[in-house]
């Protein structure tokens, strides 16, 4: 817990260091910071490390791969009293996130293919054969996976769910279980990935804008 709140402090501390700057409705969906490029905002993922590798995240899945695809990396190294920082566009981690892109892509392509042959004998061994189904049997299938309002939408019978509509309930759930399993852990980024990236120690802010500009030079 310590650790996390150090990683919160030194992330806080390098968006005043670069004059970055959050957005609180983006922030909740996963954008740690943004800069300011000639009035075009710059989303970027904040890390800092003192190991050396980089954490990332818990569970690493496909959403992750869609949401970094255009995202900017700033990492801060703090290792065995050095600090500087190292700036990744899109196209130098893009190496590392394709990486990990086609190690999970067999499990995922499991979870769509895996659902598909349920079917409903299979369906009334999980949950029993009726002539509907409530919608407490169907929170017992996705708990809290649904919010209320689906749950309802969903229902297809006056009185709650047909067989059919029960057997998409429950490939829904296997589909989510089977690709919940198909995350990684937490992949790091080992250090040697960051050699030869530019050692950021001074004139931060101004010299993080200039690179970003190169970057969007390079691509235009």
């Amino acid at each position: 817990m310590a650790s996390n709140f150090q990683d919160d402090d030194r992330e806080n501390a390098m968006i005043d260091l670069f004059n970055l700057y959050k957005n609180e409705d983006e922030g909740r969906s996963g954008i740690d910071a943004f800069l300011d490029l000639n009035g075009q905002a710059i989303p970027f993922e904040l890390k800092t490390t003192s190991q050396g590798s980089v954490t990332t995240v818990r569970d690493f899945g496909q959403d992750h791969i869609v949401k970094w695809k255009d995202k900017h990396w700033l990492i801060g190294f703090f290792l065995k009293g050095e600090k500087y920082y190292k700036y990744g566009s899109p196209t130098m981690m893009e190496e590392w996130i394709k990486s990990k892109e086609e190690y999970i892509a067999p499990d995922f392509k499991l979870a769509s293919l895996v659902p598909a042959k349920i079917n409903l004998e299979d369906m009334y061994g999980i949950i029993g054969k009726k002539d509907a189904y409530t919608y407490n049997d169907a929170k017992s299938i996705q708990k809290m996976q649904y919010k209320k309002e689906k749950y309802i939408k969903l229902q297809d019978l006056e009185s709650g769910y047909s067989a059919e509509r029960m057997l998409e309930i429950v490939k829904d759930r296997a589909e989510y279980l089977i690709k919940r399993g198909s995350t990684l852990n937490n992949p790091h980024i080992p250090f040697s990935y960051f050699d030869g990236w530019i050692k950021i120690t001074e004139n931060h802010a101004e010299q993080l804008r200039t690179m970003v500009a190169s970057y969007f030079e390079e691509i235009s």
